[in-house]
């Protein structure tokens, strides 16, 4: 199970790497479309998370988890062969579908199958996972894309996910069903919306942000998660109830959630370029390259809990999002020249803030639900982690192209590295220069919205506990 989990997980941040390879390839992607072949997979993955554990309690945990592997393959394999961009956003959705209905199903087997006494720790287990399959998508992906083509990644996922159906095949146990109603317009109705919006927000900086499509894609994502709302407030056995976001406590922790993915996967978009075309390191080398901002949660997580107790919840969020934004800023002031010391020293920093963030809000969400809506719970962690992954890729994607273009001398009009280069290619120097200062910016946008939504989330949940801050228990 925790295979399984590595697997959907680390094709996330696996993608990353292979951007510099895509935007250079024969499918010749625009920048928006560089953006969308990261987000199509999280997007789908976000949003069906939880109708895949429903899927799970109706059809059968086992089975559920055996066709999400299936799917994983069969959207690999058609990003592989991809001849055209089209192609590989069907693939890419596809492995989402397949990776929504994996990751809930994994947590629901392994709970039936290990003992009461042993569920806490199994439970911890199974969720540090996540973490880790960030770090071996960004190693693994690393060492397979070294064979030279971004095909590789997605060859490479089709014998792991079929390897791991069939050990599931003979070990996982079938364990009871239940009739849990199955919703799939609303279902429907959240994935078109969220879509709607990255479309609003992607295709800004090339379409012009007053065009009809930036602005029917705005306007068609308002409509749509307007009646997603509807349709949940209606339904008797909703699969998301939007009711539950009234808790205050609830509602602040899923923002600060959303908000520290959306630093991570901003960060992780424009590090694998920015290694790679400022600092000049290998695809390996790269995903090496992210491996300081893991060193403080490998050391420091189990000392989380004892922090949180001895200065309090509050100061403990306070203290995760001023690491996290602060890491981002510096990182921001970050180019070709500097050391990579002094760039993995603020990969730490923003790892200090993760590390601090993730167990924290994790707790507030488990604990504002009753022990009935556990399941709830879990399926809100992935939406939220996963939906802010998504955005912060669309968002960084956005003002990098904006800056990038403008960057860039008037006799090289481009929108991507691979293009500028194809266009002037004795002018590497110019260009590299470009490509920084759209990263730096971007960055700084991310950091700053990282720090104003931290701001948010912690006057959230002041007010949910209708106290004054204080620094000390």
């Amino acid at each position: 199970m925790c295979a399984c989990v590595v697997l959907v997980v680390g094709m996330v941040a696996a993608i990353n790497l292979a951007v510099p390879m895509l935007a250079a390839s024969a499918l010749h992607p625009s920048a928006s479309a560089l953006v969308w072949i990261v987000d199509t997979y999280v997007i789908f993955f976000a949003c069906l998370v939880i109708p895949g554990g429903a899927a799970g309690d109706r059809f059968g945990r086992k089975g559920v988890l055996l066709a999400g592997l299936g799917l994983f393959a069969v959207g690999a394999l058609v990003s592989a062969v991809a001849p055209d961009v089209v192609v590989l956003l069907a693939g890419r959705a596809l492995t989402g579908v397949g990776a929504a209905a994996v990751l809930p199903n994994t947590l629901a087997v392994l709970l039936h199958a290990v003992p009461a006494e042993r569920r806490g720790p199994t439970i911890a287990t199974w969720a540090s996972m996540t973490g880790i399959g960030g770090v071996i998508g960004n190693v693994g992906g690393g060492a397979v894309l070294t064979a030279g083509s971004w095909r590789w990644l997605f060859v490479a996922a089709v014998p792991v996910s079929l390897g791991l159906a069939a050990l599931v095949a003979r070990v996982a146990p079938v364990s009871s069903r239940h009739d849990r109603r199955l919703d799939p317009l609303a279902a429907a109705l959240l994935v078109g919306a969220c879509v709607a919006l990255l479309v609003g927000i992607v295709q800004g900086p090339e379409a012009g942000w007053g065009s009809p499509l930036v602005i029917g894609g705005f306007a068609c994502a308002a409509a749509l998660f307007t009646a997603w709302v509807l349709v949940e407030l209606r339904s008797e056995h909703p699969l998301l109830d939007p009711r539950l976001f009234r808790i205050a406590g609830l509602r602040s922790a899923c923002l600060g959630m959303t908000a520290i993915f959306f630093g991570m996967f901003a960060l992780f978009y424009v590090n694998a370029s920015f290694l790679q075309y400022a600092k000049g390191f290998s695809v390996l080398g790269t995903g090496l390259g992210i491996l300081p901002l893991t060193v403080p949660i490998i050391v420091g997580g189990r000392h989380v809990g004892l922090l949180t107790r001895r200065v309090g919840l509050d100061t403990t969020i306070a203290l995760a999002f001023a690491f996290v934004g602060g890491g981002l800023l510096g990182l921001s002031t970050t180019d070709a020249q500097t050391p990579y010391a002094g760039y993995a020293a603020w990969l730490v920093v923003t790892g200090i803030g993760v590390t601090l963030s993730l167990p924290t809000l994790s707790g507030v969400i488990a604990g504002s639900l009753p022990p009935a809506q556990a399941g709830v719970g879990t399926g809100l962690q992935s939406t939220t982690r996963e939906f802010g992954s998504a955005l912060g890729v669309a968002v960084i994607g956005t003002v990098f192209t904006g800056r990038f273009a403008d960057a860039l001398p008037p006799d090289v009009p481009a929108h991507t590295v691979a293009q500028a280069l194809a266009i002037a290619p004795g002018r590497a120097h110019d260009v590299v220069t470009a490509f920084v200062s759209a990263t730096s910016l971007g960055l700084r946008v991310i950091g700053v919205t990282v720090l104003v939504l931290g701001g948010l989330v912690v006057l959230e949940s002041l007010f949910a506990r209708g106290r004054k801050p204080r620094t000390t228990k």
